[in-house]
């Protein structure tokens, strides 16, 4: 298996200026999933933006280790402010609206930052989480409180929200083949084959998730007696070409005749291998790998012989 490398690039940490209100853990969703997969990404009540061309395709399931988790908001003067928006007259009663500022008035005046919980609420554990934990804790200077969010999770957000594109599997003899005869195989409609995702918490960190395809994978449907494989394809298999070398695809040894449905099963995946290049963060991801099918009728070729005289 040819290898790929998924390289993280990480931003510089920043401090967190207190021109910046940030948000006050409002009802703020960034979602990433799939119309055809169902696992995703979707962020709740947080400030993460996401971006990069690698989003859009097939998830393959990543789950983040954590379903919640504190990010940093305002300092204690901003995040006030926006309470008393929140808990604004007209919503709640006097009473009940000093009751809940109490505490946003005891921080004023201290250095330091408010975190906010956020989930994620494609995890079906993530809303209890973000339930059972409080919704705000105040944190001094360059300090992350417990369950606040690191720069491992970023990436591994990242890499959550990382997809690639399902391939569309071509073959030459496309309708049908037959023994003997080299049925050619690639992709088609991968598109741009480095993809990324940048994860990014304004004023604070970044980091870049990067995939780049290296290979495909052929499985014929049938067992070596039936069936020679070629897999020198690079990222994308090998277009047919008149007159060109056979280096990727499938040559059937077996009519498919007594076969399922009489057709081979090929599946091609696309492997898409994932590593981490930066010191900070020494681990490595599992492989992406997405799978596609073609059913090949495989025939005899057929020939006459005529007798002379």
């Amino acid at each position: 298996m040819s290898s790929m490398i998924m390289n993280v690039v990480v931003a510089g940490l920043m401090l967190f200026s207190s021109a910046d209100p940030g948000g006050g853990g409002g009802d703020v969703e960034v979602r990433t999933s799939q119309e055809k997969n169902s696992v995703g990404v979707t962020l709740k009540n947080s400030r993460i933006v996401l971006s990069g061309n690698g989003r859009g395709g097939k998830s393959d399931g990543y789950r983040l280790k954590r379903p919640c988790w504190y990010e940093p908001a305002q300092n204690a003067e901003e995040m006030l402010d926006f309470q008393r928006w929140v808990t604004r007259v007209d919503l709640y009663d006097p009473k009940t609206r000093a009751e809940n500022l109490k505490k946003f008035q005891e921080k004023l005046g201290e250095e330091g930052r408010w975190w906010t919980i956020a989930h994620n609420s494609s995890d079906p554990n993530g809303l209890s989480c973000q339930l059972a934990t409080d919704s705000y804790v105040f944190v001094p200077p360059n300090t992350t409180p417990p369950g606040g969010i690191t720069l491992q999770e970023l990436i591994d957000i990242a890499r959550a929200a990382l997809t690639v594109p399902e391939p569309k599997v071509m073959l030459n003899p496309d309708a049908r083949s037959y023994v003997n005869l080299p049925t050619w195989v690639w992709l088609d409609g991968v598109g741009e084959t480095t993809r990324s995702v940048t994860a990014t918490l304004p004023g604070v960190m970044s980091a870049t998730v990067t995939a780049d395809l290296k290979n495909i994978e052929i499985d014929p449907g049938t067992k070596e007696d039936r069936a020679e494989v070629k897999e020198e394809c690079g990222p994308t298999g090998r277009p047919y070409a008149k007159g060109g070398e056979f280096t990727c695809g499938v040559r059937y040894l077996r009519a498919s005749a007594d076969q399922p449905r009489d057709v081979y099963t090929l599946t091609v995946t696309s492997v898409w291998e994932v590593g981490v290049q930066a010191a900070v963060v020494p681990f490595a991801y599992d492989p992406i790998q997405v799978s596609a099918t073609r059913d090949v009728e495989v025939g005899e070729v057929q020939s006459t012989v005529r007798g002379s005289g």
